[in-house]
């Protein structure tokens, strides 16, 4: 790490950025926390990339390049200022992608599509800030557990095990997706708007789908050289579509079928194209061998249709659930005779506890942000990169990095979660019952799999709650 002093720096202005721009209540406030935020980018970047890099994107085609996508974020932040509503689904659409960024030494996946559609959301929110009416508040029950989460990481970079990796976390997530809260919930939500988010989230599922199954037919995957390794020692071919990872491709299509499912319980989608989309969307989800999102899938399908289902679909669920659960029982029991927990677990269980061994060392604050696989590939010894020691268990994620400290900050956001969530119920049951089964999908997902505080769509369906239960209030209807 080039410049730790400066990073350390920038953590704690993002800390004290977040208290305004998401506790601020007038237009002064926000604007000030944009600001800190953005100045709290700029150190981190030049702490994180050395100066031998930065002189790679010196030449007059790449300088280019850049002055391009300057403009680029420009002319769409003039449109997002004309057309806010459309931000949401724009962001929604570039929530997947991320590009493989190669710079000197550096190596890492990053979300561009979305940080440049963020960048111009937020200019265009910070002219609304300027020219627009009095800033509407964002719910305290979001706003304050969301502030003291994001703050508590981005100070955990001061007595960090691993300054790069924890800078990479604040730099090109939570930093940028605080921001995301920001302009999301402050902003309008027209009657139209979730209906469009529904069709994008499916649209673009299937479209993942369809390039699935057409991997699975040509035996041929894309962007990620370990799957191609590990298709050719396996008896089966796992499935990427457009991601690295088959668990992430999943963890999209799991989200799609369950707004698809609760659609068709609430009547707004024909059973012929529900069916046709869902055979797609199971297929495809099929040949990507996720146990982690077949898990999540039969937890939320469960729940989704016990809620918004009828009386007989419920009783067909409770019945169907009842019988898997003792059949799936049956068989574990039947096969687990001689392995361990590890092999049944793709050395998950390892990983937990490992990880679970780092927080009993570290009880009160833990080994800060980014931490947790370097100090569990210390303390286990292994020999793999830091990656392959990542905990896939979110809650077990925090406890390693923040301690006791961050379990109950990580509780308060659960907590305000579920009010903002049942805020949005009470408006419209549907549109409610939607979102909070989105973010039940990267909550149940995120138990056995990470990268749910790196998944802009959890951060975003708060966001997006906050801002349509505000917008349906009766304040705001009258």
């Amino acid at each position: 790490m080039p410049h730790t002093d400066l990073a350390h720096s920038a953590a704690v202005l993002g800390a004290i950025a977040t208290l305004p721009l998401l506790l601020g209540r007038a237009r002064a406030a926000v604007l000030s926390g944009l600001v800190l935020l953005t100045a709290a980018e700029i150190a981190l970047a030049v702490a994180l990339v050395p100066g031998s890099d930065l002189r790679r994107i010196e030449s007059a085609a790449r300088i280019g390049v850049l002055v391009v996508a300057a403009i680029a974020v420009l002319v769409l932040a003039a449109v997002l200022a004309r057309y806010p509503g459309i931000a949401v689904v724009l962001l929604l659409a570039a929530a997947p992608f991320r590009i493989t960024v190669t710079l000197g030494s550096q190596h890492a996946m990053l979300l561009l599509p979305l940080y440049g559609i963020l960048a111009a959301a937020v200019l265009a929110f910070a002219w609304q800030l300027v020219h627009g009416p009095a800033v509407r508040p964002i719910a305290p029950w979001l706003a304050v557990p969301s502030a003291a989460l994001i703050g508590l990481y981005a100070l955990s970079l001061l007595w960090t095990k691993d300054v790069h990796a924890g800078s990479i976390e604040l730099l090109f997530f939570l930093f940028p997706f605080a921001a995301l809260v920001t302009a999301v919930a402050h902003g309008p939500c027209p009657t139209w708007l979730p209906r469009a988010l529904g069709v994008t989230l499916v649209g673009e599922a299937l479209i993942f789908a369809v390039i699935g199954l057409w991997q699975e037919a040509t035996q041929h995957v894309f962007f990620s050289r370990y799957l191609e390794v590990a298709n050719a020692y396996t008896t089966y071919f796992r499935v990427n579509s457009l991601f690295y990872d088959p668990n992430i491709y999943a963890r999209h299509l799991v989200l799609a079928i369950t707004v698809l499912l609760l659609a068709l319980w609430r009547r707004h989608v024909g059973i012929a194209w529900a069916a046709l989309a869902g055979a797609i969307l199971w297929f495809g989800l099929y040949y990507s061998y996720s146990q982690s999102g077949l898990v999540a899938l039969f937890v939320v399908v469960v729940a989704v249709t016990l809620v918004g289902g009828d009386r007989r679909g419920r009783r067909v669920v409770a019945i169907a659930t009842a019988g898997f659960v003792l059949v799936g029982a049956g068989l574990v029991a039947a096969n687990v005779k001689g392995q361990s927990a590890r092999s049944l677990t793709s050395g998950r269980s390892h990983l937990v506890a490992v990880a679970g061994r780092v927080f009993l060392d570290h009880p009160l604050v833990g080994v800060g942000v980014g931490a947790q696989p370097l100090a569990s590939r210390e303390l286990a010894k292994s020999s793999t990169p830091s990656k392959g020691d990542v905990s896939h268990t979110t809650p077990v994620t925090v406890a390693a990095e923040l301690g006791i400290l961050g379990l109950a900050g990580y509780l308060a956001w659960l907590l305000g979660a579920a009010a903002v969530l049942r805020d949005g119920w009470r408006r419209d049951s549907t549109i409610g019952l939607g979102m909070a089964a989105v973010f039940f999908v990267l909550f149940v997902h995120s138990l056995f799999y990470s990268g749910f505080f790196e998944d802009p769509i959890t951060w975003g369906t708060l966001a997006f709650a906050a801002a349509f239960a505000a917008a349906r209030s009766p304040a705001a209807v009258g």
